[in-house]
């Protein structure tokens, strides 16, 4: 990270209502956007949320307007919010299959909807995003060819949990930097309104949070405090070598942008801060569930042997081989 300037801390609360920035109720939306770092299909490399940061910065090279960014923004916040459901299904592979526009928004909207109820309101009105669902295929190869960095954040693994007195916790797989700043990306817009920010300017600051790392492996806090004194001039040096891949224009914008993700003394600050920690306990959290795994979640909670025609066959299966299902 670069310098900070210096403002005052806030505390973790809305100044207008006292109540917490980001409510329980949300916590199951949270957990289903951050899978998308998870999700893959065949279509491409990588995991849905690389491909969606990739996509996102092709983007951004072409119009880096706020117009543009926020448009930007509100298409891959919403489409994330719909792959938390169906995965790699979206308007591309509908039209393949043979569903027309009207029944491709259908089909979008009805993911949509099943996944933010789960939040009951916590995130307020989302019309906006919900309006913002394209069910045209989106033609990728007309874009332009990302900047270096981009390919470098996707390949670039995260760190995990470090300390600079004790062994790391080496978890498996690692998610990449393309992964956690595209879901940090979609938290920043569920919860920018909430401070007066922009979805757009809220998308743009946590997309580009990482660009050090373009070039500097993730050695986590105990490496960021061994590094010591050449800790912040070594960020600052190999953040700049990304900028300079990018237009004048857009790279002179962050700069102006990204010394706030060190404050929450800002509305961006605070937004991208709130983001920030949302996706990395969540990923521990993560973790920690996937270890704890058994079969009987599978067989019971989820229904692995789901309800259907064959459904008691394959139950007679399974007790006949004498595997217990229940």
């Amino acid at each position: 990270m670069t310098p900070s300037p210096a403002t005052a801390e806030l505390g973790a609360e809305l100044p207008e209502t006292g109540g917490p920035v980001v409510p329980p109720t949300t916590l199951t939306l949270l957990r289903e956007v951050a899978d998308v770092k998870r999700l893959r299909d065949a279509r491409g490399p990588g995991s849905l949320a690389d491909r969606a940061f990739t996509r996102s910065w092709r983007l951004l090279l072409r119009d880096w307007s706020p117009e543009q960014v926020q448009r930007l923004a509100l298409r891959e916040v919403a489409h994330a919010l719909v792959a938390a459901r169906l995965a790699g299904v979206d308007a591309g592979v509908l039209a393949a299959a043979g569903l027309d526009r009207a029944e491709r928004l259908r089909v979008l909207e009805r993911a949509f909807d099943a996944v933010t109820s789960t939040a009951e309101g916590g995130f307020g009105d989302l019309a906006d995003l919900r309006a913002a669902l394209d069910p045209e295929p989106f033609d990728e190869s007309l874009l332009p060819t990302a900047p270096p960095f981009v390919d470098a954040l996707v390949r670039q693994p995260r760190a995990g949990a470090t300390h600079p007195d004790l062994p790391r916790v080496v978890v498996e797989p690692p998610e990449s930097h393309g992964d956690h700043c595209f879901v940090t990306a979609v938290y920043s817009a569920l919860v920018a309104p909430r401070f007066g920010v922009g979805r757009g300017e809220a998308f743009l600051v946590a997309l580009a949070h990482h660009l050090p790392n373009g070039d500097l492996p993730d050695a986590g806090f105990g490496g960021e405090v061994l590094l010591g004194e050449h800790y912040l001039p070594v960020l600052a040096a190999l953040e700049e070598r990304s900028l300079r891949q990018l237009p004048l224009g857009l790279a002179g914008h962050l700069r102006d942008l990204l010394p706030q993700r060190e404050t929450t003394g800002t509305a961006i600050g605070r937004v991208f801060n709130t983001a920030d920690v949302l996706d990395r306990v969540l990923q521990v959290h993560h973790h920690a569930r996937a270890a704890a795994f058994t079969a009987a979640q599978a067989l019971d909670d989820l229904d692995i042997v789901h309800p259907g025609a064959v459904q008691q066959f394959q139950l007679g299966v399974l007790a006949g081989a004498g595997i217990p299902v229940r």
